[in-house]
């Protein structure tokens, strides 16, 4: 059995009367691609938010280890390995890819700020930045102005940044959303390859992007868990195809 590295226990959050997220218990297994999926409304992002000290929980409680961080803040979750990829691109628009890079590597020393820094210590730095580019596909874009990349490439290069913070668990908030067919494919096959050796949880909408590359999805709808499995198993399941249809299985069988 793989081990747990992030457990949810009956998370809830409510806002005035309303439920986002109702008792959810949702477990990620080390080493997978876990996409939480469901309509808009479902609740997604504010599980993310949740898990990530965005927002702090009503009830229940979060485990990464086994250690409750329930009550860590956003920087402390972050340091012990819990990092995410920002839904809106989180880069510096007018400095280069490689540049870009570097700064997210920076905040991993704690030196961002240290601008007087020795020119070899910043060497290392591009060593590393370079390595990473290569690991997304970007070292072509290395002296590009962020600005000037396409948009599916800007992905790719916050991946990198993400990838600079050495996640143990990486949360990518909708990756693919805005995309062309394109862009789709680049960033689906990027996810594949830099999770050898590391545990991703996305929130994703689009079913075709978590067919391919995901080892367990968990459905949300209302912000509960309404299904969990495989793709193959919640595809079929007609709860599933009940609330991204509208319409239910049997309906969806005597269409055909």
């Amino acid at each position: 059995m793989t081990p747990v590295i992030l457990e949810t226990k009956n998370l809830t959050k409510e806002f005035k009367g309303f439920t986002a997220v109702n008792d959810v218990n949702l477990k990620v297994q080390r080493g997978h691609i876990h996409a939480l999926i469901g309509p808009n409304g479902a609740g997604k992002t504010t599980c993310f938010n949740l898990l990530t000290k965005f927002l702090i929980p009503t009830s229940g409680q979060i485990l990464f280890n086994g250690k409750d961080i329930t009550a860590d803040k956003p920087a402390q979750i972050a340091r012990q390995g819990v990092i995410r990829s920002f839904q809106i691109s989180a880069v510096f628009p007018h400095l280069t890819v490689l540049q870009n890079v570097r700064i997210g590597l920076q905040r991993k020393l704690g030196t961002s700020f240290h601008f007087w820094k020795s020119e070899q210590t910043l060497n290392q730095l591009n060593d590393r930045a370079m390595q990473l580019l290569a690991e997304v596909g970007l070292t072509e874009f290395a002296d590009t102005v962020t600005v000037d990349l396409p948009y599916g490439r800007k992905r790719a290069l916050e991946i990198a940044t993400t990838l600079g913070m050495e996640p143990e668990l990486m949360l990518l908030d909708e990756p693919t959303q805005g995309m062309g067919h394109e862009d789709v494919h680049l960033v689906t096959e990027l996810i594949k390859k830099v999770s050898a050796g590391r545990t991703i949880l996305m929130v994703e909408h689009n079913m075709s992007v978590v067919s391919g590359i995901c080892d367990k999805i968990s459905v949300l709808q209302r912000g509960a868990i309404l299904a969990e499995g495989t793709y193959a198993e919640v595809s079929k399941n007609p709860q599933v195809m009940e609330a991204y249809m509208g319409t239910s299985a049997a309906e969806l069988q005597g269409a055909h």
